[in-house]
């Protein structure tokens, strides 16, 4: 039996805020989902991306805690071009996420940033540098 990697669930404490945050990023969530026990968007090469509200992943798994300290997992989306990166994170931003990290030109030839989820998980923002 052949296994295949399929799907990346994230548990978010308020599920609009998080559907909310991820169409900013362009996800293709359903618009009247905000109050779903479970919502989930296939990505591009099949992979799909799945959110469950606490309530939900309790539901079947009583003893789930939210994890303590910096998240463990990061998500990470591409631009094109460097200037989106800026015009993303500060959308971001704007809109009322944190900013972990403010965009840069970083050594491996990417502008990159990062902005917390509404849950606290690090989203990477990048888009190849130049070359030059």
């Amino acid at each position: 039996m052949p296994v295949r990697f399929d799907l990346i669930g994230l548990v978010v404490a308020d599920l609009a805020a998080s559907l909310a945050f991820y169409r900013r990023l362009g996800l293709a969530l359903p618009t009247d989902a905000d109050d779903a026990p479970h919502v989930e968007v296939a990505l591009p090469g099949g992979l799909r991306l799945a959110f469950d509200p606490v309530e939900t992943t309790r539901g079947f798994d009583p003893s789930w805690q939210a994890p303590a300290g910096s998240s463990r997992i990061g998500l990470a989306f591409a631009v094109d071009l460097p200037e989106e990166v800026d015009a993303l994170h500060d959308e971001l931003v704007a809109a009322g996420h944190p900013s972990h990290l403010e965009p840069f030109d970083a050594p491996w030839g990417q502008r990159y940033a990062t902005v917390l989820d509404p849950d606290g998980n690090g989203v990477d923002l990048f888009a190849p540098l130049p070359a030059g």
